[in-house]
């Protein structure tokens, strides 16, 4: 029989016989998920066709019919079954799917509590957000929940140049149960991030041990991911064991599980990017994990999710057969219902084609001349904060700075004369970080740069807001997939962002990936699969 069966499948290859139906009949078969699809050849030449129900498509005739030889069976596809199934098991999920945690909560609240309610993820973006706020905002997402069991979680941002704020975020999410968070900007460990990983790990009767909070590390490369898959370093737990904020028991277990159990892979994205093609950037770390867990021997998994550029079907499916645990969407959400962005922001990003992205200078690590992705159609943010960052590096304070081009950049960009722009940097770091004004009484460049970052700060607010009178300088970070997703929905219930709730982008997304991923598997059995088989449009789910 296997012998035939090579024979039935080679006999249609070389000879180039059509299949046994339509091309337009096996594209109305393939969005079948849930259906088992039988894949046969009629007759001694080995011409292939598909049945569904027990029954072949071309003519009614039953699978059992001498004249046809079944070949293989494809069992019903889900969207609940892509990605790695422990993945749902331990987050207490439907689907293998996240919404990442844009800064500002542009990942609202509204959008966490949808995500939620979806049977998915999502985290708040609480990045760039006063205590107070990220509180009363858990406060919300607690209140409109109601049912505790309900997966969600919120970021966590480095905090090198302000570990006190990194430290109190830490201690509110610890007080208030926040079992999630979202760890992102990290090129080291930080006492705070291990503390949260750790607290509240125990292990049960068969020593095996369990945690109370999952780290969700955001890497782009593998040194980072590294640091992640280890255990917590040991000086880092015997400080913490000191002060108290550990205890003895919970810094032994340590040793034996990593920091972070899902490592989401981040590749050409919005904001902060490398640019690394997802292709090359998710295997190489997946190998890096097969690596640490066979020299640690770690009995719980690691799992590795996608991230970056992920804005159709094609690309989500793409990820999963790369062997993605779950995948995580940003830019796409920006333009969402729930999305935190205003609607004039919402009205750009929904234009964006996947050219129309640029790399600008980064406001928060401005003097390391860090850059983001954002959009650059139909704002001119990226080439002014960048003409900004040349006069950072070829002059060493404002004062050198040609009257004519000072006189430019007041009028074009701040709006202002630039010894107000530094007034009100300064009332503004008085209250946030005092330290930056001292240091820049003592270094006249890094005054330059701080009221360089004034712009570069308020350009995002500017764009959350809906200010109409800086809207050529709206800073919207988001990356190619924005474009991706655009061209996917045109035409469709999806193309109005007034219908683009973020539960709904999540659904289609799945769902057409498990048509894609289910066109490919019959592709593998010899038929010749037409590329509109590919094309999963959007539609009503939820």
């Amino acid at each position: 029989m296997e012998y035939q069966q090579r024979m039935a499948i080679g006999a249609w290859r070389s000879d180039n016989i059509a299949p046994a139906f339509s091309a337009s009949a096996l594209v109305s078969v393939i969005p079948n998920i849930r259906e088992t699809l039988y894949v046969v050849a009629q007759g001694t030449r080995g011409r292939l066709g598909v049945g569904i129900k027990g029954q072949i498509l071309l003519n009614q005739q039953n699978i059992n019919n001498s004249d046809y030889l079944l070949l293989g069976i494809l069992p019903p596809l889900f969207p609940e079954w892509l990605g790695d199934r422990s993945f749902l098991e331990a987050h207490k999920l439907r689907f293998p799917y996240i919404a990442g945690a844009m800064f500002n909560e542009i990942a609202s609240a509204a959008m966490v509590v949808e995500m939620a309610k979806a049977g998915m993820i999502g985290f708040f973006g609480s990045a760039g957000l006063p205590l107070e706020k990220i509180e009363q905002e858990i406060n919300q997402i607690e209140h409109t929940l109601l049912d505790p069991g309900l997966s969600w979680g919120s970021n966590l941002i480095y905090s090198p140049s302000d570990p006190c704020l990194e430290s109190a975020i830490v201690d509110l999410y610890l007080r208030r149960g926040v079992k999630r968070v979202s760890a992102a900007a990290f090129m080291q460990l930080s006492p705070h991030i291990v503390r949260y990983a750790i607290t509240g790990v125990h292990a049960d009767s068969s020593g095996r041990i369990h945690r109370k909070n999952y780290v969700f590390a955001k890497v782009s490369r593998p040194e980072t991911a590294r640091i992640f898959m280890e255990p917590a370093p040991t000086n880092i737990l015997n400080h913490l064991v000191s002060k108290g904020q550990l205890t003895k028991t919970e810094a032994d277990l340590a040793r034996g599980i990593p920091i972070a159990e899902d490592i989401t892979v981040e590749a050409d994205s919005g904001g902060h990017t490398d640019n690394r093609p997802l292709t090359a950037l998710l295997p190489t770390i997946i190998s890096l994990r097969n690596e640490i867990i066979s020299r640690h021997g770690y009995k719980n998994p690691i799992r590795i999710g996608a991230a970056g550029g992920l804005g159709n079907p094609l690309a989500i499916s793409a990820a999963f057969a790369l062997g993605a645990a779950y995948v995580l969407t940003g830019s796409v959400n920006q333009s969402s219902v729930e999305s935190g962005m205003s609607k004039e922001g919402k009205k750009m990003l929904a234009t964006a084609g996947v050219a129309d992205m640029a790399m600008a200078p980064s406001a928060d690590m401005f003097e390391l001349g860090a850059k983001v992705q954002v959009l650059k159609r139909g704002t001119m943010f990226s080439n002014r904060a960048s003409y900004l960052k040349d006069l950072y590096t070829n002059y060493n304070s404002l004062e050198e700075i040609p009257v004519n081009i000072k006189s430019k950049i007041e009028k074009e960009i701040f709006q202002s004369s630039l010894e107000d722009i530094w007034s009100e940097t300064q009332r503004f770091f008085m209250e946030k970080n005092p330290k930056e004004i001292e240091n820049a009484h003592n270094n006249t460049k890094q005054k330059m740069a701080l009221v360089f970052r004034w712009y570069l700060g308020n350009a995002s607010r500017w764009a959350i807001e809906g200010n109409l009178k800086r809207r050529v300088d709206y800073q919207i970070c988001c990356g190619p997939s924005m474009g991706a997703f655009n061209a996917w929905v045109k035409g469709s219930f999806l193309e109005r962002i007034e219908n683009r709730k973020v539960a709904d982008i999540a659904l289609n997304l799945l769902e057409g990936a498990a048509v894609n991923t289910r066109a490919q598997q019959l592709r593998t059995y010899g038929l010749a699969v037409p590329a509109s088989s590919f094309d999963f449009r959007p539609r009503f789910l939820s």
